[in-house]
């Protein structure tokens, strides 16, 4: 199965949100994303900045191909404001996060796309539950076996994109105890989760082949691993990203996509082989990430060595910097460290239930932070 694949100019950028439309009096998801797609594309379903999810209560809003972090920030900015001028006026509000904390996934409705409804037929009850929120950095690689080499690499960093972005600790009104439970939700699919070892592009493409002949997948779309390549766009995609509450914060690990995908592509241009971390480490790593987020240990060798994530996470800032400031991103890429000191969005959740507040109160907040782009 030959596999064209896209290749990039350069360390070009796509983001994907995920958004939560939910009813400002109940707080309840609300599955009205046909209605309002309706009617930000003018009457015709389709628009190209804002599309449909698996259910009714998630518009997804996405860039066009951008160069720097501040160009996608300001086309997003743009689809964001467009629905917010819909939402408002039908009581609505949108927010971002990797779970709601207390809408059940049995309420919601499916989107009205024979691929959606095949999923559901196929998957039954693993997808019917896919109730989780996320978003997806696109960052442009000037090869396919460059694809291939630099997500290979970037299994490593999982933990670091999961623990900075977890905004998932409650589900269907509980707390599950995890940083990110949407990660392991999302693990139920037989094609999601840490992406299957891959040597080259030809073992891509025989992978691929092997999924579409056994009718696993039909077509490509259908392996939503943490980290692939996307042949169409000439892209590394990264999917491991809880929901992200403000576009400070997308920024942020939006400049760090971009920012780790260029720097290994310079590796590999002065000739350094990229390391492939163990596979059981990557797993436990994750893993370990999911529960504590920036609370975790991270392991870095196979002796079982161990330090904090959050310095893995402080240092590899201090290691991207200089290429922060080349692509116009260090600002952005710079804020991150604003996280590793208040905590995630998973800290703040939990901290307004300490202080006496109920999962209404924690999406007051959500709804919150993202109309005012301000944490807290």
């Amino acid at each position: 199965m030959e596999i064209a694949f896209n290749a990039s100019d350069g360390p070009t950028l796509g983001v994907e949100v995920e958004l939560e439309v939910v009813d400002a009096s109940t707080r309840e998801l609300a599955s009205v994303a046909t209605e309002l797609l309706e009617e930000l594309s003018g009457g015709t379903g389709e628009h190209p900045k804002a599309k449909h999810e698996l259910f009714e209560c998630t518009v997804e809003i996405i860039t066009g191909i951008c160069t720097t972090v501040g160009e996608a920030r300001i086309d997003l900015q743009g689809t964001l404001a467009a629905l917010d001028a819909l939402t408002q006026p039908r009581d609505l509000a949108l927010m971002c996060s990797g779970t709601h904390p207390f809408s059940s996934w049995r309420d919601q409705k499916i989107s009205p796309n024979p691929r959606y409804a095949r999923l559901i037929e196929e998957m039954a009850w693993m997808a019917e539950r896919m109730q989780i929120f996320g978003v997806h950095f696109h960052v442009g690689v000037r090869s396919a076996e460059k694809a291939v080499a630099i997500a290979n690499a970037l299994t490593f960093y999982i933990p670091h994109f999961l623990a900075a972005s977890a905004s998932s600790p409650y589900w269907n009104g509980r707390d599950t105890g995890l940083a990110s439970c949407r990660s392991k939700v999302f693990e139920g699919l037989p094609t999601a989760g840490l992406p299957e070892p891959i040597d080259s592009w030809d073992d891509f493409e025989a992978f691929m082949e092997t999924l579409v002949a056994a009718e696993a997948i039909s077509s490509i779309r259908e392996v939503w691993w943490d980290i692939r390549p996307h042949p169409d766009f000439g892209t590394v995609e990264l999917r491991m990203c809880d929901g992200l509450p403000t576009m400070d914060e997308v920024a942020a690990l939006a400049a760090l996509a971009q920012s780790l995908v260029d720097w290994l592509d310079a590796l590999m241009d002065r000739g350094y082989r990229l390391p492939v971390a163990r596979e059981w480490i990557v797993r436990q790593n994750k893993w370990r990430a999911a529960r504590y987020g920036l609370d975790a240990d991270l392991i870095i060798d196979s002796h079982g060595a161990r330090r904090p994530l959050r310095e893995a996470i402080s240092d590899l800032i201090e290691e991207l910097t200089p290429t922060a400031r080349r692509l116009g991103c260090a600002e952005d890429l710079g804020s991150l460290r604003h996280t590793l000191a208040a905590g995630s969005s998973t800290d703040r959740q939990r901290r307004v239930v300490a202080e006496g507040g109920t999962l209404v109160d924690v999406v007051d907040l959500l709804v919150k932070e993202m109309a005012t782009n301000r944490v807290g």
